[in-house]
């Protein structure tokens, strides 16, 4: 059998019911929801500020983790920090997405977000442990606002074509593939983000000097 990608946000799941993420918090998270969902492949997602928001006891285990594949971020300046990048990964790979974010910006891009089973909810019970549900995301002022920017600009094609191609990519190079891929988006869409930023500044002018005012 085929093992189930899930990419966890592991900074939303590190957080919950917390100020800040702890590591430990999300280690144990992850090791429940594999004894639960023994065919479950989790693809741990942190966002660039993880590893400097951490205990600092914790930042030699997180580093580690890092080296050895067993935590993946998002590549420095992209777009939408961790939330784009883990759904992303999702969308390549087919995968589940554990989180309690609702991800209301992106909605308008990743509409299967919807779709029964593609979003996990996880909180810690004392006495208990991790209790895992399935959910949906909630539609807000922030999403609404989204599809409209979306419905102006019209949709890329680049969401479909993802789809198209995630049920071809399975297996660990398979998610090599999707991190990798993801990582270059991201980039990508911070270049043509600070391209466009620099051209509204190049059409607005160089400030001349100002004229004699008069009495």
């Amino acid at each position: 059998m085929s093992p189930v990608h899930v990419v966890v946000d592991g900074s939303n799941i590190a957080t919950e019911g917390r100020t800040m993420p702890s590591l430990r918090q999300l280690d144990d998270a992850v090791r429940q929801f594999q004894d639960e969902f023994p065919d479950a492949e989790p693809i741990v997602v942190v966002d660039a500020t993880f590893g400097h928001r951490i205990d600092p006891a914790e930042r030699k285990a997180f580093d580690e983790a890092v080296s050895h594949g067993e935590i993946v971020s998002p590549p420095a300046g992209a777009i939408g920090r961790g939330d784009a990048f883990v759904l992303r990964i999702a969308e390549r790979v087919n995968g589940q997405v554990l989180s309690n974010d609702s991800f209301q910006e992106f909605l308008p891009e990743h509409e299967w977000l919807f779709d029964e089973g593609r979003l996990i909810g996880g909180k810690p019970v004392p006495g208990v442990g991790w209790i895992f549900t399935p959910r949906r995301p909630v539609r807000g002022a922030r999403s609404r606002t989204e599809e409209r920017r979306t419905a102006a600009r019209g949709r890329d094609g680049r969401g479909a074509a993802q789809a198209a191609s995630a049920g071809r990519r399975r297996g660990r190079s398979g998610v090599l593939e999707a991190v990798e891929a993801a990582a270059a988006e991201a980039t990508e869409a911070a270049a043509v983000l600070a391209d466009g930023q620099a051209g509204e500044k190049g059409e607005a002018g160089p400030a001349g000097p100002k004229g004699d005012r008069g009495l």
